[in-house]
């Protein structure tokens, strides 16, 4: 039976974890929904020595890496086991709204972020690097519906996303597929605006007014991803572990997020 130990089990994690579990595989993970403490050590060595299948969704903190921190002695222990990461497209940085693949340097402007990527790859891993994630309960729908949608006047501004489901499928095609790092992104990268507007026009709302990042008091961490500005290519994915978005652009991805509510 395999086994598939998790570090987070969070928003994207959650939904492989279902997809594994119903395919009839075991599941180990930490995180709040988890069903073991990230610091309960004995019970996380155990399960990494019984694991056939490793993935961290934990993000890095300011001093490192937490997972390969806590427990990297441990996972190179099981030197059999499949071992994947799911980084951030934020490693390549900003483009210019050039497009970027698997090739591009490493220079985000989070150096921890950039070096826990690095390590993931250095210990054989699957390193999926995931743009703007949304799906159920997390998309352009529920920011118009709850009023935090924006529109932002940067007429330049370009953006890679993912569907929740089409991680899950790229992960899974991981499974068979070899190590490195591979962009699981959608087909269409575009200016968020476009997507705001099509969740509008699904909803029957009228859109937010066009505004400048002051007027509409973005947090940092909104500025920051208005900040960066570029397409993310997906061929790897696509040539080597043969998968296919199943959400090619946000109209596919906000239309199956709103048959969800149904």
């Amino acid at each position: 039976m395999p086994t598939m130990f998790i570090f987070g089990l969070g928003y994207a994690a959650s939904h492989i974890a279902r997809a594994l579990t119903a395919k009839g595989w075991d599941i180990i993970s930490t995180g709040s929904a988890g069903s073991i403490a990230f610091d309960d050590a004995a019970s996380v060595r155990l399960g990494l020595a019984g694991a056939t299948h490793i993935l961290s969704s934990v993000p890095p903190v300011s001093d490192g890496d937490p997972v390969l921190d806590t427990y990297g002695r441990d996972i190179a222990k099981n030197a059999t086991a499949w071992r994947a990461y799911l980084s951030s497209t934020g490693v390549y940085g900003d483009a210019g709204g050039a497009w970027v693949d698997e090739t591009a340097p490493i220079k985000g402007r989070r150096a921890n972020r950039n070096e826990a990527d690095q390590a993931w790859l250095e210990m054989g891993a699957r390193v999926f690097r995931l743009p703007g994630i949304y799906g159920p309960g997390r998309s352009a729908l529920d920011r118009v519906t709850e009023g935090r949608a924006h529109r932002i006047d940067l007429a330049e501004q370009v953006f890679s996303r993912i569907h929740v489901d089409d991680i899950v499928s790229g992960v899974l095609a991981g499974l068979t597929g070899p190590a490195g790092a591979y962009n699981l992104a959608d087909d269409l990268p575009c200016h968020q605006n476009l997507v705001t507007e099509a969740a509008c026009a699904m909803l029957g709302i009228a859109m937010p007014p066009l505004q400048t990042m002051d007027e509409a008091g973005l947090s940092p961490m909104a500025r920051a991803f208005y900040a960066e500005n570029r397409r993310v290519a997906n061929g790897k994915a696509k040539r080597l572990l043969r998968w296919t978005p199943r959400h090619p652009s946000y109209r596919e991805g906000l239309a199956a997020c709103l048959s969800a509510k149904d």
